[in-house]
Parts: structure tokens; C-alpha cells; sequence
């Protein structure tokens, strides 16, 4: 599996590729060479799971291989997206120039560096990221000043970190440590996103899969302060935070009371430092349509794309029903949410393949299999 990385990684370096994020494209070859090695990866990776849900392996031995293939695109260049750039922009938006990203777009400022490594579709936009990840952009825009490659490479290899973080905590919250780990670890689409691209929706799956394994162990105010911070990266934990408390009455009210603690801790620091501008943040994409998201799909089919919300809309009471029965299914929840949205990117499947991964939900599995199989194309130029 790390050798068909390597070798996905080798045609993204190759000569006229556009794999490498912002690169003109000079030929179909190193595209169709990189996804054909990332999907003879895939399929091992499917076999490997296969292989431990009938065998025992060593916990230690499966978390070595997680970590060789999520730290192996770190010998490659930045792959197919170039959002670290956004957020180095966002960063540099306040850190440098004194302006409150939230109302101020990259491009009055034509002249910074961060700016002209953006795709040019997020030039005029303001943040869209949560209070907590803005403000840690600006800190890392400090610190890696006016070199976009450092920046790039620093970004990416946070993001390798969440990984290896999120493949510990899967590990300890499910019944099946060896299984959970790998489900996640060993995932090559991850390894592309994240060590590739510095994607980062990986620290809130960090945040939120820590906040279920603190529970576990009966952290009720540790958790509610988890669920607080992966709320304030990304605004999608809001949606699942209810199934989780329905399903663990008895340390309910002590999880929320912390989690309002949180929460009212970054509202009140975001103020300071933003305004009430990044109140904008926590609104869904409604106004974006990606090419992979269900609605997008159906339009092609010229059905309407409200139809992808019956699903969500369907499951709410059974998901309600489950959780007060003690089992909240917040991957099959997280699934269908991405189902029902019109803004869908590879890189999240992070949110879907963890919390899957450590729960007994066998349809979950298949589900979050299944979703980081169709999106592994997307993005790959051909």
C-alpha cells in the first residue's frame, strides 16, 4: 500500500502533471498513473479490513502501517487542492495587514504572496472556516512569515499529525482498537488529503472523535469542551452533538454544561478578535454546488436536487429512536448529512470514515467505504 503511494506520489511529481496542486496540465499520463496506483491502493486497503475483522493483528503493528502511509505523501509536493493557501491568505489577512478576514477579502491585498498561491475562485471571498481555525491561522501566518513552500509543508504536516491523532483516538474509543485503527489509518484517500494537502477538516474529526472517547471514560466536562473546540473549527459537530447527548442521558446535562462553557468561551474571544462577522461562518454552503455532491448528481439527471435531503429527512426519527435506545449511529448520521449537501469534497470523508469506524455499525462500514471509493477520483485531473 505505501509503495503504490510512493508511486502515486511519483507521477504527481512527474513532468507536465497537474496533480501538483495549481501546476498547468501537460498530459493525461501522470493523472491516470496516479489514480490507478490510488486505487490498487484502495483495494488492498479493502482487503487489510477485511483480513482483521477474521484475524487478530497487533494493535502497535497496525498503527506503524497507519502511520507509513499517512506520513508517505510528505515526500511529495502539494497535491491537487490549494486551500492551505487560503487559509495562509486568511491568516495574513489579520497577522499582516490588521484586517478582520471575516469581512475583509484576500484580494484587496494583491500584492501578498499568500494571496497569488490562492485558486482564484476564493480570491474574493471572506473566511469560511470556524473562530478557532482562523485565529490558529493567523498564529502560523506569524510564524512562517512570507514563505508560501514552508507554509504549505507546515500545513500538510499538521495535518499528517491529525491523522496519526485521529487513528489513536478511533483506537480508543472502539471495542475493536485493531480494526478502528486501520479503518482509518490505512485509508489512502486520507493520506492524499491530508499529508498530500493540508487539508483542515482533520483536527475537527480530532476534536470530535476525542470528545466520544472522553465520554467513554466518563470525561463529561472533557468532553463537552471537546465538542465546544471541533465546533468552533467547523460547524458540523452542532448537528450531531444531540443524537450523542440522547444517547448518554446520565452525563448529559454535565457534557452540555460544558460544552456551553466552550462554546460561550470562544463566542466571547471570537467577538473580541472578529466581531460579529464570523457569525457568517457557521452558515451551510447552500450557495455552492460541488460536481460529486448528490444534489450536483441528480441535477445531471435532471432530477431536483432537494430529492437528496429525503434520506436525511427519512432517517431523523430512527436516528432519534436509536439514539434514546443507547446508540447514537453519528456515522450513519454524518453520511447522511454529506448525502443531503450540496457542498461535498474528498477530504470529507473524515468526518464520516472515524466515527464509523468506532461504532458496531456495520452498515456504517460499507457506507463510509463506499463514499471515500467515489470520492477518491475527484479533483484528479484526466
Amino acid at each position: 500500500m505505501v509503495a503504490l503511494l510512493l508511486l502515486a506520489l511519483a507521477a504527481a511529481a512527474a513532468r507536465g502533471s497537474a496533480v501538483r496542486a495549481g501546476a498547468p496540465e501537460g498530459s493525461d499520463v501522470p493523472g491516470a498513473v496516479f489514480l490507478a496506483a490510488l486505487a490498487a491502493g484502495f483495494v488492498l486497503y479493502l482487503v487489510a479490513l477485511v483480513l482483521l475483522l477474521r484475524r487478530r493483528c497487533a494493535l502497535v503493528a497496525v498503527c506503524a502501517v497507519a502511520a507509513a502511509v499517512q506520513l508517505a505523501p510528505l515526500a511529495g509536493p502539494l497535491l491537487l487542492s490549494r486551500d492551505v493557501y487560503a487559509y495562509w491568505a486568511y491568516g495574513r489577512v489579520a497577522e499582516a495587514h490588521g484586517s478582520n478576514p471575516y469581512s475583509a477579502t484576500a484580494d484587496r491585498f494583491v500584492g501578498d504572496p499568500a494571496v497569488g498561491g490562492m485558486a482564484p475562485g476564493w480570491r474574493g471571498t471572506r473566511s469560511v472556516y470556524g473562530p478557532v481555525f482562523t485565529a490558529a491561522s493567523e498564529g502560523l501566518a506569524e510564524t512562517t512569515g512570507d514563505s508560501g513552500e514552508t507554509t504549505a509543508f507546515v500545513y500538510r504536516a499538521l495535518a499528517a499529525a491529525g491523522m496519526l491523532a485521529l487513528v489513536v483516538l478511533a483506537a480508543s474509543a472502539a471495542s475493536r482498537p485493531a480494526f478502528a485503527a486501520a479503518f482509518v489509518g490505512w485509508n489512502p484517500l486520507f493520506a492524499l488529503h491530508f499529508a498530500g494537502g493540508g487539508h483542515n477538516d482533520v483536527w475537527a474529526a480530532v476534536f470530535l472523535v476525542g470528545a466520544l472517547a472522553l465520554a467513554m471514560r466518563g470525561r463529561a466536562s472533557l468532553s463537552g469542551t471537546s465538542w465546544a473546540i471541533a465546533a468552533g473549527l467547523k460547524w458540523t459537530p452542532l448537528v450531531l452533538l444531540p443524537l450523542s447527548l440522547l444517547a448518554h442521558r446520565r452525563d448529559a446535562v454535565r457534557t452540555a454544561a460544558w460544552f456551553a462553557v466552550g462554546a460561550a468561551a470562544i463566542s466571547a474571544a471570537s467577538f473580541a478578535l472578529f466581531g460579529t462577522a464570523w457569525l457568517d461562518a457557521l452558515l451551510p454552503f447552500t450557495h455552492r454546488h460541488a460536481k460529486y455532491a448528490l444534489p450536483s448528481r441528480l441535477a445531471e439527471l435532471d432530477v431536483p436536487g432537494w430529492l437528496a435531503l429525503v434520506p436525511l429527512l427519512a432517517a431523523i426519527p430512527w436516528l432519534v429512536r436509536s439514539a434514546r435506545r443507547g446508540r447514537p449511529r453519528l456515522g450513519l448520521a454524518s453520511i447522511l448529512l454529506l448525502c443531503a449537501s450540496p457542498w461535498v469534497l474528498p477530504w470529507y470523508a473524515v468526518w464520516v470514515a472515524p466515527l464509523a469506524a468506532v461504532e458496531e455499525d456495520g452498515l456504517a462500514w460499507v457506507l463510509a467505504l463506499a463514499l471515500s471509493a467515489y470520492l477518491l477520483p475527484d479533483r484528479v485531473p484526466l
